[in-house]
């Protein structure tokens, strides 16, 4: 048995990039709710919070989504 660990090196990179990748587009996320909250208590708009807010979200889903497809499209 032959192990390559080049591949396993970069199998890790890429998921370790993927996963911080995926944390730091949530957190935006709920800052921008969060932002949401603070607007309205103060009774300001918060449309471009929001709007960020669920294209974070958006994103987040859409690579969930595409690793999904990898996992499928392989089996």
């Amino acid at each position: 048995m032959n192990i390559d660990w080049a591949a396993i090196g970069s199998v890790f990179g890429v998921s370790l990039v993927a996963t911080v990748g995926l944390v730091a587009l949530f957190t935006l996320g709920i800052k921008g709710l969060s932002a949401r909250e603070r607007a309205t208590a103060q009774g300001d708009s918060a449309t471009l919070a929001v709007t960020a807010a669920w294209l974070c979200f958006a994103a987040c889903a859409a690579a969930v989504a595409y690793g999904i497809h990898l996992i499928v499209a392989k089996a």
